[in-house]
């Protein structure tokens, strides 16, 4: 149970940061610029990602908040391993070298490595901790 309740403080503290940034709302670094270097990365990025591709990953993050207290069935077995692919695969580029090069913008490439991408690959192990694999 304390698993759950850590996993779903973290993932709903994200989907509603990333729900923010749909109204344009720049938390936790209200200068859009300095977001976008600490939060995207990419290259040439100078702006935050627009309403739908935020909304899409705070939608799916509070979807994987309701599949963590859902009564299990086949939908929440599926959704425990789906969200967990996606998390670690996002965990493990974080070291992948085009990963890098694509997203060079400092402090984005020293926290990737540092926190994002061990996030995502320590969400992962607990989904599939709450579905039932590994303990």
């Amino acid at each position: 149970m304390t698993l759950a309740l850590i996993t779903t403080v973290v993932l709903a503290a994200l989907a509603v940061m990333h729900a923010l940034w749909v109204f344009e709302i720049w938390v936790p670094i209200r200068d859009e610029r300095q977001l976008v270097a600490s939060v995207v990365g990419f290259a040439e990025a100078r702006r935050m990602p627009g309403a739908i591709p935020c909304a899409a990953v705070a939608s799916s993050l509070t979807l994987v908040v309701a599949l963590i207290w859902m009564p299990v069935s086949g939908v929440r077995d599926i959704g425990l391993v789906i969200a967990p692919l996606i998390l670690a695969s996002r965990g493990a580029m974080a070291y992948v070298p085009w990963w890098r090069r694509l997203t060079p913008q400092q402090p984005f490439a020293r926290n990737d490595q540092r926190f994002y991408g061990p996030l995502c690959l320590v969400l992962s192990a607990a989904l599939l901790i709450l579905r039932g694999w590994g303990g």
